[in-house]
């Protein structure tokens, strides 16, 4: 094999079902709000607003999942080398009865 590097991009699909939007959003503000983060008083309140007005809950898991909680997915093969997570959360219709049943190396 050639000594040139390879990359490989990994795409995982996952729709999560919100049960509680007051404690999802409270959560996300929790962390908004957190002394050890890195946001401007400015910028807190942008965010606080944005995971407030947002009905989707889309705002709040964002700032719930760290995009390296992603690279856990692959830390134990030693074969390769984590390179970069990035997160992306959009609102999703409710998955059909089909999705539900596929396994998850499908």
């Amino acid at each position: 094999m050639s000594d040139e590097s390879k990359f490989l991009r990994l795409t995982v699909e996952l729709t999560v079902e919100v049960l509680d939007m007051d404690a999802l959003q409270a959560a996300a503000l929790a962390e908004i709000r957190h002394p050890d983060s890195d946001l401007t008083e400015e910028e807190r309140t942008e965010q606080a607003e944005l995971v407030s007005s947002d009905d989707s809950g889309a705002s709040a898991l964002q700032w719930l999942i760290e995009p390296d909680h992603v690279l856990a997915l692959v830390e134990h093969i030693s074969e390769i080398e984590p390179r970069e997570a990035v997160l992306g959360v959009e609102p999703a219709e409710e998955p059909s009865d089909e999705e539900e049943d596929e396994h998850e190396h499908a």
